[in-house]
């Protein structure tokens, strides 16, 4: 999770912590935060990134940017997390080669069920099946 409110992380882990899934959850509080975790070989590889847009240091959109030009990370699954409904917003992180995108849902039973979502998909049958109609995702 990339993310620098604190309060926002907490709900975020709350929700995960919520699910009977098998989860590690890493948190970093902004996008230089999170290439600096990328870039360092000793730390685990993560399946699925979600990734706030509006931080300090480095933006989400840079931030994506960045990820997708790490050779090992051009696949990894990029999970939007923004309270940002701005179809300007949508539209450069689906061009930007974001996976998905989430508006901060305000209940936890809300994220809880948007993020179970998320990570029980099967992502290499849905990137197959890509499009600007099933990158928002509606909860």
């Amino acid at each position: 999770l990339v993310e620098d409110d604190a309060d926002d992380r907490k709900f975020f882990k709350d929700a995960l912590e919520g699910l009977d899934l098998n989860t590690t959850l890493v948190e970093v509080v902004d996008g230089a935060a999170c290439i600096n975790y990328l870039s360092n070989d000793k730390n685990d590889k993560p399946d699925l990134i979600f990734l706030d847009l509006n931080m300090p240091v480095m933006d989400g959109f840079e931030c994506l940017e960045n990820i997708r030009t790490i050779s090992e990370h051009k696949k990894t699954i990029a999970a939007i997390y923004s309270t940002s409904a701005s179809e300007r917003d949508i539209e450069r992180t689906f061009n930007n080669g974001a996976n998905i995108y989430l508006n901060k849902p305000i209940k936890l039973s809300e994220l809880k069920k948007a993020l179970k979502q998320i990570i029980t998909t099967n992502w290499s049958y849905h990137t197959n099946d890509f499009n600007r109609e099933n990158f928002l995702l509606k909860v």
